[in-house]
């Protein structure tokens, strides 16, 4: 019996070692932002058509510079690269899917979703104008809420970050001291705070000092139960970071506006729209290396478009609409042969 079980575990580790040697491997590196539901993607392509996506969530800075060295087979940011910048650099830019930035805290006594902001408020936290949970501006929306004498502690990305760029997009939007002081990138010159590398590095800092605040994509807020808040949006209503509030931002936007798919959704029209919404942007050089390995890049993505609706969903993003996915493959019919 002990030979036979012997015998079966190298017969299933054979096996095992078949699979994932026949499986075909694609490189990207880039936008923490997305990382989630590229992890996801990448088991269940890996299941389905063998594919094996290897994925470095290293910054929208970093991305983009991976894929100008071309050391990776794609890149992928969500600060859109600009259009003379991607002739020059021979980049195809797509979209992959469209998710939410959110504010997180650490204030004793409050719970998630409790606290209500402002995007003027928190530019006026970033900019160092407000540094007390108590102040008379946070109190005056938060009647309901024993708001404490305690300092506000800013966290933020320290590296280049395509999350710092959609954050600090909406302060841009909604405080015009905020965009003649700081402007909208993936680094800024922050007035007050502290930096940190990475969504996990802000959300340790926020959670090991009483009165952090900072911000990360949803979905890492989710899987890890941070403290989110709510925030007034572009109709004066006090919204919440859900599903739904993040599709009625989405379903705002004007796709055909820009060839290159940089649309703009942050702070959109609609009385439930999630304020802080962006798409995440892949790379794809137009000039590949290898050839095949490019066409497997798309072929991931389209399963994943065509399949993985569900599964983003579920990790609290926005699917593509089927007409910018249909717009998606045209381009890629039109600047590739296979």
């Amino acid at each position: 019996m002990k030979r036979i079980s012997t015998s079966l575990a190298i017969l299933l580790a054979g096996l095992g070692m078949a699979a994932s040697a026949g499986a075909q491997q694609i490189t990207g590196a880039g936008a923490t932002f997305p990382a989630p539901v590229y992890a996801k993607w990448g088991e269940a392509a890996k299941a389905a058509i063998g594919i094996e996506l290897n994925y470095q969530a290293i910054g929208s800075g970093g991305g983009q510079n991976q894929i100008f060295n071309r050391t990776v087979d794609f890149g992928a940011s969500d600060a859109p690269v600009d259009a003379p910048k991607l002739v020059e650099q021979k980049l195809l830019q797509f979209p992959a899917v469209m998710g939410a930035v959110v504010p997180i805290v650490n204030i004793p006594g409050v719970e998630a979703n409790q606290l209500k902001l402002t995007g003027e408020l928190l530019a006026d936290i970033y900019l160092g104008k407000i540094t007390k949970w108590n102040d008379d501006k946070i109190v005056e929306m938060n009647r309901d809420l024993k708001l404490p004498n305690l300092a506000i502690a800013p966290a933020y990305r320290a590296d280049g970050s395509g999350t710092t760029y959609v954050f600090t997009s909406y302060l841009s939007a909604v405080n015009a001291d905020w965009k003649s002081k700081v402007g909208a990138s993936t680094s800024v010159k922050w007035a007050a705070g502290t930096g940190a590398k990475g969504n996990d590095g802000v959300a340790a800092t926020v959670k090991q000092v009483k009165g952090g605040i900072g911000y990360v994509e949803n979905a890492y807020a989710t899987q890890n139960k941070l403290a989110t808040t709510q925030l007034r949006n572009k109709a004066g209503s006090f919204v919440t970071p859900t599903i739904a509030a993040f599709k009625a931002a989405a379903e705002n936007a004007d796709w055909s506006a820009d060839p290159n798919f940089a649309v703009s959704l942050i702070d959109t029209q609609g009385a439930t729209s999630w304020p802080i919404v962006s798409a995440t942007f892949i790379l794809l050089p137009t000039d590949p290396k290898d050839p095949a390995r490019s066409a497997l890049v798309r072929k991931f993505f389209d399963w994943s478009y065509k399949n993985g609706s569900d599964i983003a969903a579920g990790l609290e993003y926005v699917p593509l609409p089927a007409g910018v996915q249909d717009a998606v493959r045209a381009k890629w019919s039109s600047l590739y042969k296979g």
